[in-house]
């Protein structure tokens, strides 16, 4: 194996897209994915009232015409206020259509019938009680469902697994990072107070993403863009991220690898599916 090193000269990298461009490949990848290879002209979005699933509803109405997009507020008894206010600024703005229902009544049936019930546990109940309803609700439709997680979260692993961020067939924003969400949200004509709250699953009261990953995305963002590319912590340092940064950033991507991947199947033939046994287009 090959052991590429830069040069401490070498250019830093830069988060900043095309926006246009990007707007105009994420359109035409949902059409393309949703239409053509998976025979569906609708979509269904749990739409949280937070930036990336906004996001995902301005582009799929862009691709698919509003009327063709069905989103889901699931709210729980402790959810904010704010998230089904902002879901219905996208929903006014955007003219898709809309449903909300409460998952207070189905979570809670489950942890009333175990002991030792934490908040985080409660957490992970609500995401997956999205999934399932969305999942149902995509059946009801006729529509597939769309998958709103983005890159820094999947890379911290930050989400719960098979939730309506991972679980879903069809991901347009799966390889981009959290700041360049929010660039495209502002390109999109997001809400501003959508775009310029706090990030955060609103699973526990109170909490926030850069709370709970001990970093702000800004910061997370550059060290993971350099990181990936190969560039070593040296020079990663000179950028003006300190060591305690890096490693965290380092110890989150590759503590979580498994939450990225499909369940590991035992082979025992040459037809394995996702390992010999492949789409043309995966070729």
């Amino acid at each position: 194996m090959i052991n590429i090193k830069f040069l401490p000269g070498r250019p830093q990298r830069s988060l900043e897209l095309d926006l246009d461009r990007l707007e105009h490949f994420l359109v035409t990848f949902l059409q393309d994915e949703v239409q053509r290879r998976k025979g569906f002209d609708k979509v269904v979005i749990a739409l949280s009232g937070g930036i990336d699933s906004s996001v995902v509803t301005y582009l799929a109405a862009r691709a698919f015409g509003s009327e063709n997009v069905y989103t889901l507020a699931l709210p729980y008894a402790t959810s904010a206020s704010t998230s089904l206010e902002h879901a219905q600024l996208v929903v006014d703005d955007l003219g898709v259509q809309h449903d909300t229902i409460n998952i207070s009544a189905a979570v809670d049936g489950y942890a009333s019938c175990v002991s030792n019930m934490t908040n985080h546990r409660k957490g992970n109940i609500m995401a997956r009680v999205r999934m399932v309803i969305a999942f149902d609700k995509s059946y009801e439709y006729g529509a597939l469902p769309l998958a709103t997680g983005n890159k820094t979260e999947r890379l911290f692993g930050y989400y719960t697994w098979h939730d309506v961020g991972d679980a879903m067939p069809v991901n347009p924003l799966g390889d981009l990072f959290k700041t360049q969400v929010r660039a495209l949200a502002q390109h999109l004509g997001v809400p501003d107070v959508i775009i310029d709250k706090p990030a955060s699953a609103d699973l526990i009261p109170g909490q926030s993403d850069e709370d709970d990953l001990g970093i702000t995305y800004a910061k997370a963002d550059a060290i993971l863009l350099h990181h990936l590319a190969g560039y070593e912590d040296a020079f990663i340092v000179s950028l003006g991220y300190s060591q305690a940064e890096i490693d965290l950033v380092k110890r989150k991507v590759a503590n979580t690898h498994w939450k990225r991947e499909l369940p590991i199947n035992a082979m025992i033939s040459s037809t394995a599916i996702n390992e010999y046994y492949l789409r043309p287009v995966d070729y």
